[in-house]
């Protein structure tokens, strides 16, 4: 791959990254990343991305499925799914790089229209492949406008449209593509998700998520477990628990108030299901990451 976007990347992370190793831009819906030694397991619910991995490796499992991407490839996810990932390739000599864009829907639905199909997708929401060349070549010119903030509104969204349109036409692009069908599956359980994602606070009967989906309660749930790897309820549990964790990670809260600001009516039920999600009880796990941060 042209080092000219590694360099772009190094350059913006670099100066932009927050503790996280995330350096967001002005640019709806793309991150640089930036680690200079080997993470923490992150867990999180991805939206739809795409990842180009421009320097190290990275380690992303997604239920039984485990997969590792290196520089010059590029991991596509096509629907709200659960992973555990981990950076681990990188130092302070040869920190992992990594440029991230969510997909947006919106973009696919127009550009589907003009462009033939494409195959047929075999279901995987989650993918590794070279990274196209003309794919990072939109990436770089993207990069290359945060220098130039008045030309951004003008020249960036024909740019996230060509973007789209390299990552269409590439071996994935039928997967991509149904991220653009208003009444494919993964749309209709895509409303479902954003409904769980604003309320995963509150009480969601499968009816409900049933009716925003548009299908019956029986046909929204097998759906929602092919696209999602889970139920909706073990959905939204994990929404909780992952929030509950960033609640006591990032701003010190105790296990009881983590668990009830996030939905739970027992702080035991929250401590038995945190266990069994992150391997450990709340505050172990949280005192324990936290002296690895210290000690990195």
């Amino acid at each position: 791959m042209d080092t000219s976007l590694l360099d772009a990347v190094r350059r913006y992370a670099d100066t932009h990254v927050g503790r996280d190793g995330a350096a967001s831009t002005p640019i709806r819906g793309l991150t640089a990343i930036r680690a200079a030694a080997r993470t923490e397991l992150s867990y999180q619910i991805q939206r739809p991305l795409v990842c180009l991995v421009l320097q190290g490796a990275k380690h992303v499992t997604m239920g039984t499925q485990s997969f590792t991407f290196r520089a010059g490839d590029s991991l596509v996810i096509t629907a709200d799914v659960p992973t555990v990932s981990q950076v681990t390739e990188a130092s302070l000599a040869a920190p992992y790089y990594s440029l991230v864009l969510d997909l947006d829907p919106a973009v696919i639905a127009t550009l589907a229209t003009d462009m033939a199909a494409s195959g047929d997708a075999d279901g995987a929401p989650v993918r590794i492949e070279s990274t196209d060349s003309h794919a990072a070549d939109s990436a770089l010119r993207l990069m290359r406008l945060l220098d130039r903030p008045a030309a951004l509104p003008v020249l960036q969204p024909a740019l996230i449209r060509e973007f789209h349109y390299w990552l269409l036409a590439g071996r994935h692009g039928a997967a991509i593509r149904r991220l653009g069908l208003p009444d494919s599956h993964v749309r209709r359980v895509a409303r479902a998700v954003a409904l769980l994602r604003a309320e995963y606070t509150q009480r969601l009967p499968v009816e409900k998520l049933a009716e925003v989906a548009g299908m019956s309660p029986s046909a929204f749930h097998q759906h929602f477990r092919a696209v999602t790897s889970l139920s909706p309820l073990q959905f939204q549990k994990q929404l909780r628990l992952i929030e509950a964790r960033r609640l006591m990670l990032a701003e010190g809260v105790n296990a009881s108030h983590a668990a009830y600001a996030v939905g739970y009516e027992s702080v035991q039920q929250f401590t038995r299901e945190y266990g069994r999600m992150f391997g450990k009880p709340p505050m172990r796990d949280v005192a324990d990451a936290q002296q690895r941060l210290d000690a990195a």
